[in-house]
């Protein structure tokens, strides 16, 4: 309940609603080729089974990337962490042609959901997240897993809606890369910006 409050006040407080909005691009960027996956999933495995093997994968990478980005924080000054930000710029830019690995094929379909998120979108989690975690505190790291968790439970019910619609495959199809790429790109400007990487780059000249 006292988490529930303290995030209550710190969004409608105003004071790091940015932030809300930075989670929310980076969850969806890069889930987004996973989405198209989801759609499958969901097609051969119960809702529930889905939705908790998805939350688990989500659940394990933001805390390696938490606590990879702890270990770099405790050596290195936040300016300095703000050139992590050229990891999601680089993603944007880079094909990785092993998106489409093969798929698990375990009796448990709870950990054949997870196993295969965690094999498509591990450096993406990774690469995105931890320049985005990295000067956050353990209580922010909270409230962003349970955001996190919600905005994962929520994609999961949206493309379980949408699954079916014609018109919203073929939008993906088509222009879903072109936005994941522009997110990342976004996501790394942020970074550069909110480490105050730039604003001690202009003080030194």
């Amino acid at each position: 309940m006292l988490l529930v409050t303290y995030v209550y006040d710190d969004i409608f407080s105003g004071g790091d609603i940015l932030n809300y909005w930075i989670l929310a691009l980076t969850f969806i960027s890069v889930n987004l080729d996973f989405f198209f996956m989801l759609i499958f999933l969901l097609k051969k495995y119960k809702l529930s089974k889905v939705m908790i093997g998805y939350l688990l994968g989500n659940i394990i990478l933001l805390t390696a990337s938490f606590v990879i980005g702890k270990a770099l924080a405790a050596f290195l000054p936040e300016w300095l962490l703000g050139i992590l930000g050229i990891l999601p710029i680089y993603m944007a830019f880079h094909d990785d042609d092993d998106d489409d690995g093969e798929k698990a094929t375990h009796k448990s379909e709870i950990w054949t959901v997870l196993i295969t998120y965690l094999s498509v979108c591990a450096g993406c989690n990774l690469s995105i997240f931890l320049p985005v975690l990295v000067g956050e505190t353990v209580t922010n790291f909270l409230i962003t897993l349970v955001f996190i968790g919600a905005l994962t439970i929520l994609a999961v019910l949206v493309i379980k809606l949408v699954a079916d619609i014609p018109a919203v495959s073929n939008m993906m199809e088509k222009h879903g890369e072109k936005l994941m790429k522009i997110c990342y790109v976004l996501i790394g400007l942020y970074v550069f910006w909110d480490s105050g990487l730039i604003s001690h780059l202009i003080a030194l000249f």
